[in-house]
């Protein structure tokens, strides 16, 4: 995730909360929340694809066929963006977004439009705890839990070998969990690398945008073929397509 200024933008709505400065900014068509200066979302509806660390999020969904991401857990949910451009480019039945801070689902809903999902306000950890003990399974989780202490982008969740089990048993057999880290470092010292899950996974790739440090990982029980992503992702962040808006670097992980 990038610091911003905020310079250039209008301010829309600002509040002063337990300490937490909330500020909704926009800039042209775009909409972007900002929670003590740390950028958590950007949305513009007329031109969703604008080659950002949302879409490198979305760009894994596409090494499964649409039809079968019917039913998405998403941890983290800032001001919706991520769940925005799910909803535009597939077409999933049910969409559960938990999110801690309960200011941000409400810009979520009121400033980035987000409509026709269930917000939870909750703890992510409790909240997969509760699940961990039910029959449920997701096609699709999203993991991207990160907070704002000391003004400064951080994972508000330890992504420990214990933590990465848990997700994926919520992962059906053939489904997918992306999870998104604040560096590649962290993302090669996080459970998923770790050998007990290496085992169970057939499919685990990692990507990165230059201009952020982040770094995110698909993984999933099942082979994942690049081959596949590029015959279904949207042509603005279509790895296959020279011209296209996302430069983001797609890696094998072995």
């Amino acid at each position: 995730m990038l610091r911003s200024s905020c310079v250039l933008m209008a301010l829309l709505w600002q509040k002063h909360l337990g300490g937490d400065l909330y500020q909704v900014r926009s800039h042209g068509a775009s909409v972007r929340l900002y929670s003590n200066g740390v950028l958590h979302s950007q949305w513009n509806p007329r031109d969703p694809l604008k080659g950002s660390l949302w879409e490198l999020m979305l760009l894994p969904v596409f090494f499964l066929p649409s039809q079968q991401i019917r039913s998405i857990l998403m941890l983290g949910v800032g001001g919706g963006a991520l769940i925005l451009l799910l909803q535009r480019f597939l077409d999933p039945t049910e969409i559960i977004g938990v999110d801690i801070d309960k200011m941000h689902l409400h810009i979520a809903r009121r400033y980035f439009g987000v409509s026709g999902v269930q917000l939870v306000h909750d703890d992510a950890v409790r909240f997969v705890d509760c699940l961990s003990r039910s029959p449920r399974r997701f096609d699709l989780v999203i993991d991207d839990l990160f907070g704002h202490g000391r003004g400064e982008p951080e994972r508000s969740v330890a992504a420990d070998l214990s933590w990465c089990k848990r997700l994926l048993g919520l992962t059906e057999v053939h489904g997918l969990l992306v999870a998104n880290f604040g560096s590649r470092r962290q993302l090669l010292a996080s459970g998923w690398r770790q050998k007990p899950l290496r085992d169970q996974l057939k499919g685990s790739w990692s990507a990165e945008l230059p201009g952020y440090e982040n770094s995110v990982i698909a993984v999933s029980r099942q082979p994942l073929s690049i081959h596949h992503l590029k015959q279904r992702a949207p042509a603005a962040i279509n790895p296959a397509n020279p011209a296209r808006r996302l430069t983001g670097l797609l890696r094998r992980l072995r």
